[in-house]
């Protein structure tokens, strides 16, 4: 049985980015949000909340129970101020809680993902076997001899 850890992260994220776009919906509010304080645009990609929400549901399955604000702390950046005038080293800055926790809503709603009080996200049974099938898929595709002795 193919798990998360035998196939490559970017072509899991991308796996199930696709597959989540029919079963959560993007709120409105999606295209005019930065990622967090260390940012000055909104991200550019047509599907940043499908992606993002995949790589939500990859990291709660290998950290599970997670909270919001580690989950903010791994998706944060380095905040430099102005690119003009730059005084002093850039201070890390966590990732937008809002994106996070909106995404995680949607995600609940499909039953993927579970709350443990007191202790933060778990992968639900459902959301276990989402992403066991979709990397047995994404397994299958792949053509990298170096992954065969996995099979």
């Amino acid at each position: 049985m193919v798990t998360i850890y035998d196939v490559p992260a970017d072509d899991l994220i991308e796996a199930v980015a696709a597959r989540l776009e029919d079963r959560i919906d993007e709120p409105d509010w999606v295209e005019f949000t930065k990622t967090g304080a260390g940012k000055e645009l909104p991200p550019e990609q047509d599907d940043f909340w499908y992606v993002r929400s995949a790589s939500l549901l990859r990291k709660v399955a290998q950290n599970e129970p997670i909270g919001i604000e580690r989950l903010a702390t791994e998706y944060g950046s380095k905040k430099r101020g102005s690119n003009r005038y730059v005084v002093r080293p850039g201070e890390h800055e966590g990732g937008s809680r809002k994106l996070i926790r909106s995404s995680l809503q949607a995600l609940e709603e499909e039953d993927l993902v579970t709350t443990a009080s007191g202790e933060g996200r778990r992968l639900s049974d459902e959301g276990e076997a989402f992403l066991s099938e979709v990397a047995t898929e994404v397994f299958e595709d792949l053509d990298r001899p170096e992954l065969e002795r996995y099979a």
